[in-house]
């Protein structure tokens, strides 16, 4: 089995609910770190290690601004696991598919003797 470092990463950070309830909020547009912090019961260097697990897969972007620090999602950096997905769903509709053909001529045969 093949290892996609990129990939491990985006999974890696993607398995945490509190990450991934931090890109949801993020999809609806930017937000500080504080915003952000509000709806979890952690401390801020709690949070403030998702937000790093979460930039270094490549999932958000941060900016400082004075004493404030905001954070974006970025959309594209999901398109290798899209991607993932997309294959693994194809491999496995191809093998229900087959699976199926094998059933039906399974079924077929036993139709068929009398």
């Amino acid at each position: 089995m093949r290892s996609e470092p990129q990939l491990d990463a985006l999974f890696k950070a993607l398995a945490d609910p509190t990450r991934r309830a931090i890109l949801s909020r993020l999809a609806r547009g930017q937000a500080s770190v504080q915003d952000l912090a509000a709806p979890f019961d952690m401390a801020l260097p709690s949070v403030m290690g998702h937000l790093r697990k979460l930039e270094d897969a490549g999932l958000i972007e941060t900016q400082k601004d004075g004493r404030v620090r905001s954070c974006a999602i970025v959309p594209s950096a999901l398109a290798p696991v899209r991607g993932w997905l997309d294959e693994q769903a194809a491999l496995w509709e191809g093998r229900l598919n087959r699976l199926d053909d094998y059933v039906t001529s399974l079924m077929q045969e036993r139709a068929n003797d009398p």
